[in-house]
């Protein structure tokens, strides 16, 4: 299991204090949080997407190649990079300039996003959301499978014996996870090429999500990738710890009734009653989060998502120390038993390159 968080890079003024942070303070936050992930043990630290206010992280690759310099072990990731309005060749070679400068941690997580009039200002046209993903991604799979691509589709100019530089790292690109949260087609998408799906499972209760999770790995057995269980599997989560839970729900009503994604709306019990949020204690969270897996099988990574609705920084800081020393520990030991021996192992670039020198020596020895 790969444990970890992700961010939206919202900037949302804090309903305590009134005070809204500056895009430079957002930023700034961003990094000191990626890297507390790593001092606390996580695994992951992954950036959305966003080409409006209120949010700041409009160039991933910028962010995360900062990061690549100041950490040295966890792995670097996307929570959404747009396929649908990113051209797939910048993608193709951003990521691979990524992965060199990271030694290989590096990962990304494909998603159409969730902001409508982010295609007109890509110069693209929404309702060819799903047939604008299914397209750029098989080229941006071509781009890093083939040295030299002769391409031509419906969204874009073609291609005739152009080579995306420079080319993935050890010839192995970045595992890509497909984020969806309502879209079949995303699901089938991941599993006809044996990639990786990403459940944010954050706002829709449980059963909305194993329906996806459940058409994924059946569709990735039946391309004959692996058996069902053998599927890469994400799931999101959102949590608000306290040592005492009282005082987590105290602290946190105010954030969440005026958080714009959810504020003014069902009552925080409601919410907790409903979707994976937890609001409490560190044993709390382990006992709802060992919840996930009864709903979706053996899974790969967890992600959980700590800095929005305007938490300040020292806040969010002291919930990575609590959820790195209490909650992550405990959760890697749980989910630890009764794990079969042939669920996948979470995807790491030295597993597959690993992986890929394997297959290369079998070919070689049925060549011969």
């Amino acid at each position: 299991m790969q444990f970890g968080i992700f961010s939206v890079g919202d900037v949302t003024t804090d309903p305590t204090t009134g005070r809204t942070p500056t895009e430079h303070e957002r930023i700034k936050a961003m990094v000191a949080i990626a890297r507390k992930a790593e001092e606390v043990g996580l695994d992951v630290y992954a950036t959305g997407e966003h080409h409006n206010p209120p949010f700041v992280p409009s160039s991933p690759t910028t962010m995360l190649g900062y990061l690549a310099a100041r950490t040295e072990r966890l792995i670097l990731s996307t929570s959404t990079t747009l396929i649908t309005t990113n051209d797939p060749v910048k993608i193709a070679e951003d990521f691979a300039m990524l992965q060199h400068l990271a030694d290989g941690r590096v990962d990304l997580m494909m998603g159409r996003g969730n902001t409508g009039p982010v295609y007109p200002w890509f110069g693209q046209d929404i309702r060819q959301g799903i047939p604008l993903a299914i397209e750029n991604y098989a080229l941006l799979r071509k781009l890093w499978d083939e040295e030299t691509v002769d391409w031509q589709g419906r969204f874009r100019t073609p291609l005739q014996g152009f080579t995306s530089t420079p080319r993935p790292l050890d010839g192995v690109a970045p595992f890509v996870w497909h984020g969806s949260i309502r879209s079949p087609e995303i699901a089938e998408q991941a599993a006809y090429y044996g990639d990786g799906f990403f459940a944010n499972h954050i706002f829709w209760p449980t059963g909305h999500f194993q329906k996806l999770i459940d058409l994924y790995r059946d569709r990735f057995a039946h391309y004959g990738h692996g058996t069902r269980e053998q599927a890469y599997v994400g799931l999101g989560g959102q949590v608000f710890m306290r040592k005492n839970s009282q005082d987590a729900v105290r602290e946190f009503r105010p954030y969440f009734d005026n958080a714009p994604v959810y504020g003014h709306g069902p009552s925080l019990e409601e919410f907790t009653e409903g979707t994976p949020l937890t609001v409490g204690s560190p044993q709390e969270v382990i006992e709802k989060t060992l919840t996930f897996r009864e709903s979706f099988g053996d899974y790969q990574r967890q992600l959980f998502l700590m800095d929005h609705a305007g938490l300040p920084l020292k806040t969010v800081l002291e919930q990575l120390d609590l959820l790195g020393e209490e909650v992550v520990p405990v959760l890697r030991k749980e989910m630890e038993k009764g794990r079969p021996a042939d669920t996948a192992e979470a995807p790491t670039h030295a597993a597959r390159v690993a992986a890929a020198q394997d297959e290369s020596h079998d070919k070689e020895e049925v060549s011969a």
